[in-house]
């Protein structure tokens, strides 16, 4: 259980992950999510709070959506070194995820094929149930000089 309240977003990680840095204000708002520090470690979690839930009071499928992009997208960087974006994201919801528990992705990039990534991840709950499958391709992209 999260050590502060449900709505903090001052939540203590679990051991071995550090508060994942803003990547902008929708981020933010979905926040606050976790990397793992372990070098080659690519797990991203997140404590499932009030604001991410559904009105049933369990994580809202768009939410998980949005955390496992979140978290393949950091996957394909941490393969490649460069931006991407996402061309397609399917998810297939397992089981449940309540206010209060942390899930952790589980990613693993398959292949790169020159700028094309492709992506899977386990989204696990911390009692081992599998809350979601996700799989992706992403794209890279070229910044523009300004």
């Amino acid at each position: 259980m999260p050590v502060a309240d449900s709505q903090s977003a001052e939540l203590s990680p679990r051991d071995g992950f550090a508060l994942t840095p803003s990547r902008g204000k929708f981020t933010i708002h979905n926040g606050p999510s976790y990397r793992a520090t372990a070098p080659g470690d690519m797990r991203t979690g997140l404590w499932v709070l009030d604001r991410h839930c559904n009105g049933m009071g369990f994580l809202h499928g768009g939410m998980m959506s949005a955390f496992a992009d979140s978290a393949l997208a950091w996957a394909v960087w941490s393969a490649t070194g460069k931006m991407s974006v996402t061309i397609r994201l399917t998810l297939e919801f397992m089981e449940i995820a309540r206010e209060g528990e942390w899930i952790e992705a589980h990613p693993e990039v398959s292949s790169v094929d020159g700028d094309f990534i492709h992506v899977s991840a386990n989204i696990v709950k911390e009692d081992g149930g599998l809350a979601a499958r996700a799989t992706a391709v992403f794209r890279t992209v070229r910044r523009k000089a300004d």
